[in-house]
């Protein structure tokens, strides 16, 4: 008895737009893997980057503060005292509100962008500025912070201004990103600029965002006296530290 052979439907052929769709997506997926992988080696090469600057700036502390140490103990061996240089960075906070304000001392606060009541700032210190804190002293109190100030405000209330954003500091992109062309690829490189006063000093200070803090714990002791009077008001040198550490 003969068999029956059945034939198999002929294939529908596939539309070139399918074959074109199907082509492009694979182009697609290479390129996304290429561009993953040389983010991969880019993002190793920065890791490695930042650990050596953070090694080097951790030698370059220590050194500071031996060579500070040494010159204290010399100058009280010789019997005399030891002055340090003038400091190049202060931290200025705002305290009090605008109601019956002159408008030279509320350019001043807006220059320094101290908009608001418990806003803070770092200001290169210049016979400039230096001029404009004397102006506006019965309005802010400010000081010198040391390296533990500046890394405790920038770690913990620092935000970035990128692209017209407020955003957090919580990768080294972002400092990546924005400050890439002055060779600051990361936190603590921006912590460096800011606390030696560095070349960059300008874009690195405008690159953060005014800094928001809290009431002080305990509260301000008198807003309209000055702090050597017993108050609040101008300049309380290195006992800003402790200011912010009740603030922050």
């Amino acid at each position: 008895m003969a068999s029956k052979t059945t034939q198999k439907p002929a294939a529908k052929p596939v539309p070139e737009t399918l074959h074109k769709k199907t082509k492009t997506v694979a182009e697609q997926a290479a390129a996304y893997n290429l561009r993953a992988l040389a983010r991969h080696k880019r993002a190793r090469l920065t890791k490695g980057k930042i650990y050596q600057r953070a090694e080097q700036y951790v030698r370059e502390y220590r050194t500071k503060e031996r060579q500070l140490i040494h010159l204290k103990r010399k100058a009280r061996r010789t019997g005399n005292f030891y002055l340090p240089d003038e400091a190049k960075l202060a931290f200025v906070i705002r305290i009090k509100g605008t109601q019956g304000m002159h408008p030279k001392p509320r350019k001043i606060l807006q220059l320094l962008r101290l908009r608001q009541i418990n806003n803070g700032v770092f200001v290169r210190l210049t016979a400039a500025t230096r001029k404009m804190l004397t102006l506006v002293e019965p309005y802010v109190t400010y000081g010198y912070p040391t390296l533990s100030t500046v890394r405790q405000l920038v770690y913990k209330r620092g935000h970035a201004k990128f692209q017209g954003q407020r955003i957090p500091l919580t990768e080294n992109t972002i400092v990546e990103k924005a400050l890439k062309r002055q060779n600051i690829i990361c936190v603590e490189d921006l912590i460096h600029e800011i606390f030696t006063v560095g070349p960059h000093f300008r874009e690195a200070n405008k690159f953060l965002w005014t800094f928001k803090l809290n009431a002080p714990t305990g509260g301000w002791n008198r807003l309209r006296n000055h702090y050597v009077e017993g108050g609040d008001a101008g300049n309380r040198e290195d006992k800003i530290n402790e200011l912010v550490s009740r603030m922050n």
